[in-house]
């Protein structure tokens, strides 16, 4: 199955998006410091042999556009309704991984006529993360002129740094076992020096942790979500790598147990991103549920 990308016009704003596919809808939503074509790159072709795929770059991300605002749950989600608009879908399989996946919920939860369906990936919202991790990985940036440092030094490094340096750091959230030279292949790493390098991206990327900062926890307080599963009315699958340094997998097994409606597959030997570290068994599951 050949996928198409491209560029679309949304308002003023220039939106990259991966698509193809034919069938039932179902659209993809990445992470923090990700994309479209990045977050999905083992997923969108197999789930298009059967349905049709949407897979945008947030704004801020990727090659769509980037904005100067306040980068927030709630600008992402009214992105994701204004997209899914533009694409002339009423309703669709919504899947998120990480930061995405609290998007997703905010659209099930806000939105839900958008939300046919809904996967949620290691997803942010369901519990509050593991405090040392979380601080390790994100406290800095949320420092005034000091996260700017960081993404400053990043992307020089990116430049310079031997890839097998990178594929150590940027793997930190995956398991031990996973084969990043595979997982994080040359593509990849381009593909990342060349968000970092983009105008307007590292303004996103502070804009956004330090959205989600709470002021007793990191990725914590107003955005848990977990009180109000048991609103969710649609089928929900929920995907997770078991070994997730951030997001323990209690909070998948609490989830599962407050959705009325949900099923529950834990990938072992995959952290934080199951969907690249273990994609055969992530896709079995997925169109086992799209199927279902």
């Amino acid at each position: 199955m050949t996928l198409q990308s491209g560029m679309i016009r949304l308002g003023d704003l220039d939106v990259h998006q991966v698509h193809g596919g034919r069938g039932r809808p179902v659209l993809f939503i990445h992470g923090l410091g990700s994309s479209g074509y990045m977050e999905w790159r083992f997923n969108l072709e197999p789930t298009a042999t059967r349905h049709r795929v949407y897979a945008p770059d947030l704004p801020g991300y990727g090659r769509t556009g980037k904005p100067k605002v306040r980068y927030t749950i709630g600008y992402f989600a009214r992105f994701i309704e204004r997209y899914m608009e533009n694409r002339g879908l009423g309703s669709a399989v919504i899947i998120g991984a990480s930061l995405g996946g609290r998007v997703a919920l905010e659209l099930a939860l806000e939105k839900p006529h958008l939300a046919k369906r809904l996967v949620l990936v290691n997803a942010l919202g369901l519990g509050r993360p593991r405090p040392q991790m979380a601080q390790m990985a994100y406290g800095l940036v949320t420092v005034p002129r000091v996260g700017e440092a960081v993404m400053r030094f990043t992307r020089s490094a990116l430049r310079w740094a031997p890839p097998r340096t990178i594929r150590r750091v940027a793997g930190r959230f995956a398991n031990s076992s996973t084969d990043l030279e595979k997982v994080i292949d040359d593509t990849y790493l381009q593909n990342l020096r060349e968000m970092y390098e983009a105008d307007g991206f590292h303004n996103a990327y502070l804009s956004t942790v330090r959205s989600l900062v709470h002021p007793r926890a990191l990725f914590g307080g107003q955005h848990d979500v977990s009180p109000r599963l048991g609103e969710l009315k649609v089928p929900v699958q929920i995907i997770w790598g078991a070994d997730d340094p951030l997001f323990p997998i209690s909070h998948a097994t609490r989830a599962h147990a407050a959705i009325p409606d949900c099923r529950l597959t834990i990938i072992e030997g995959a952290g934080h991103t199951p969907q690249a570290e273990r994609p055969d068994e992530f896709n079995r599951a997925l169109l086992s549920f799209l199927d279902s």
